[in-house]
């Protein structure tokens, strides 16, 4: 105890500075953790406030939890929602790599400072506003649609057509995070100590040598810290991205429908507010699983580059 004492005493400074982000973590994520007991009840709205409601409504169980595998598209959700987020993550930290690497090694220092700022914009745009753009290429009289006539093509539906999708939503997706994504790579990057490229520059090592045996295994921890976390969010999907930039097309479902667009149809059809919490602590749930074996394996093999 003296110790502890000892220790705050010696660290005040720091503490007093870590209490703003302990308190914003406490209230909007540890506290709202309570609310995980709707997941297991049948939530009916009472007029005496929400601690009343949840008091009052009756416990399910694990009821709520079999909407999820109780019809045909559980399979079909649950593959596309794995799938896109597999693809997400690794094409993701290809392009922000590969981004973040090429503005590095830019030596006018003002165009790579123009570029770096054009690839982040996409990142502010809301998805309502990207499937406006996405919905002007594939429209009907689209830009695709009009290279492809005027090439000597037939006219495509898209929105009436699934098959081409996964590749567009994979693109928008890549195309709206990689800016941003790449952030975390050029401050690393930028840190590194240049003594170790003029080392390779005299021993005659060219670009290409110096990103592989110098940038890449200094960002590996780097790497290896963003996987992990982006491990974490396999289950989750990005609504906007599936919900708005398909234009919410009946059609497109098998290869659009994911976990949270499934659960916010049914919510909007049933109001079914356990559903929607047992769907949000079963993704939550697989999340921190995932993260923890990922992070066991990273620290058996590579115990220095592990989260804890």
């Amino acid at each position: 105890m003296k110790n502890f004492v000892r220790t705050i005493k010696n660290n005040y400074q720091f503490m007093l500075m870590v209490i703003p982000g302990a308190l914003w973590f406490l209230i909007f994520s540890y506290i709202p953790m309570l609310g995980i007991v709707i997941a297991f009840k049948d939530l009916r709205i009472s007029r005496f406030g929400f601690i009343q409601t949840v008091l009052e409504s009756k416990w399910m169980g694990f009821k709520n939890f079999k909407y999820l595998f109780s019809t045909k598209d559980a399979f079909i959700i649950t593959r596309n929602t794995v799938l896109y987020n597999l693809a997400f993550i690794f094409l993701g930290l290809v392009f922000a790599l590969a981004f973040a690497i090429i503005i590095t090694e830019m030596s006018h220092k003002f165009l790579g400072k123009l570029f770096q700022t054009a690839m982040f914009m996409p990142y502010f745009l809301s998805w309502i506003v990207i499937s406006y753009f996405v919905y002007a290429f594939l429209s009907d009289n689209g830009l695709a649609n009009q290279i492809i006539t005027s090439l000597g093509g037939k006219a495509v539906n898209w929105y009436l057509n699934p098959k081409p999708w996964p590749f567009i939503l994979i693109f928008t997706a890549i195309w709206k995070g990689t800016g941003y994504s790449s952030v975390v790579y050029i401050a690393t990057i930028a840190g590194f100590d240049k003594s170790y490229y003029e080392a390779a520059m005299i021993d005659g090592a060219d670009k290409f040598q110096q990103i592989k045996f110098i940038t890449l295994p200094l960002l590996k921890p780097v790497i290896t810290m963003m996987l992990l976390l982006s491990i974490g969010k396999i289950f989750n999907a990005d609504f906007g991205l599936f919900y708005q930039v398909p234009m919410n097309s009946g059609v497109l479902y098998p290869v659009t429908n994911v976990i949270d667009t499934y659960v916010y149809r049914g919510l909007t059809t049933m109001g079914d507010f356990g559903m929607t919490a047992a769907a949000g602590l079963y993704q939550s749930t697989v999340g921190l699983v995932l993260i923890l074996v990922s992070n066991y394996l990273v620290r058996k093999y590579d115990n220095e580059n592990s989260l804890f």
